[in-house]
């Protein structure tokens, strides 16, 4: 399962600014990915994980802005479709299972 957080926040003052790239930190800092700009993409373990990650980035939501956050399926990741330039690009893989020992 995939989590995606999109957003879209004022940056017209210093202080916007500042919440908009401390709200960017923490997406990366929890293991997100930048997808594209203002969308980041994150792989779960499932539903439960999910949650987990929604409730994380609930707790950091800046006071002003627009904030979406989506699933996927691993099989709906696949299927999604990408272009780079006027080029299409690969399909992405789902990551393999982490294996410890």
């Amino acid at each position: 399962m995939w989590i995606f957080v999109m957003f879209d926040l004022p940056v017209g003052t210093k202080e916007q600014a500042r919440a908009a790239t401390k709200f960017r930190e923490f997406l990366l800092d929890e293991g997100f990915e930048k997808s594209q700009f203002s969308v980041y993409a994150r792989f779960c373990n499932g539903k439960e994980q999910f949650e987990t990650y929604m409730r994380r980035v609930e707790a950091k939501l800046p006071d002003n802005g627009d904030v979406h956050i989506l699933s996927f399926t691993d099989r709906q990741y696949e299927n999604i479709v990408r272009f780079s330039g006027q080029r299409r690009r690969r399909q992405k893989k789902n990551p393999d299972q982490l294996a410890l020992f």
